[in-house]
């Protein structure tokens, strides 16, 4: 019932038997990819969005976890909405509905964000829409939405850009950040197939100090998108299609968010196609 009400947030948001596999895993102490399947589910609800919108029908009760993209939202346009995530508070007990609420600062980035979600005076998802249409000024645009120079936060982010090369645990997250991979999705629906859905990692690499560079489809003539998996051979078919990447290759890697004219080249190329008409970048 946690899995399906407060992280993946199904249709019913009630206890069902749809992840009830994984949640025998976790309290039998194993452990379990939950972000893959939490981002696999994130995309699947993207894609179901996206359909709605290009058959011009409404939204309607999706499920899917609606948190994660407001929370991604917030980290990422704190400046456009005029935020600073250091001066915002956070609960810091619980206390009665008559008495005033008491709060403490907030000791980490997903604190502030979560913050962000609840002050009824921010933006709301239109305006999101209209920001996205309308282009962001320079001030405003966030590359690197975890940087912490000034040590603001106790508790900051576990994975940091500069000390992945000495850290195992590290090497492990930014492998898995880099490299394209298979996601489960549609696994809490019920009733429908189980899916998947791609991540590419080089569609963003330029928030992750590689240089913004011309997205590669890796899968794109290897497997077609968002078959239904109907046995575990299948999608171990799959994931065996994942490519094995070299953290050697990245020794003298360095922070660089720039861009590239290759890039450039291609979104010049690319943006009459996406949006049919010409866009500033």
């Amino acid at each position: 019932m946690w899995l399906e009400k407060f992280i993946f947030c199904g249709k019913t948001v009630g206890p069902t038997n749809n992840t009830l596999k994984m949640a025998e895993t976790l309290a039998s102490g194993n452990p379990v990819p939950l972000g893959k399947h939490l981002l696999g589910s994130v995309y699947h609800l993207l894609h179901q969005v996206s359909a709605k919108l290009r058959a011009d029908q409404p939204i309607s009760n999706l499920g899917g976890p609606w948190w994660f993209i407001q929370l991604w939202l917030n980290m990422y346009m704190h400046k456009t909405m005029g935020i600073k995530l250091s001066e915002l508070s956070f609960p810091s007990e619980e206390f009665d509905e008559e008495e005033d609420p008491i709060t403490r600062r907030c000791t980490s980035f997903g604190e502030a964000a979560i913050m962000i979600a609840n002050d009824p005076s921010v933006f709301g998802k239109t305006d999101f829409f209209k920001c996205f249409y309308n282009g962001f000024t320079e001030e405003a645009t966030i590359w690197f939405a975890y940087h912490d120079d000034n040590r603001e936060y106790e508790n900051p982010f576990k994975f940091s850009l500069d000390s992945w090369k000495n850290d195992e645990e590290a090497r492990n997250i930014m492998r898995e950040a880099i490299s394209p991979r298979i996601l489960p999705a549609n696994f809490t629906s019920g009733k429908s197939a189980i899916g998947y859905e791609f991540c590419y990692p080089s569609v963003v690499a330029r928030q992750l100090g590689f240089v913004q560079v011309p997205p590669l489809f890796y899968f794109a003539d290897k497997v077609q998108a968002r078959n239904p998996i109907g046995t575990a051979l299948t999608y171990n078919r799959l994931k065996n299609l994942e490519p094995a990447v070299d953290m050697t290759q990245l020794a003298d890697w360095q922070v660089a968010p720039l861009t590239t004219i290759p890039f450039t080249q291609w979104w010049s190329e690319w943006q009459d196609h996406l949006f049919c008409g010409s866009l500033k970048v």
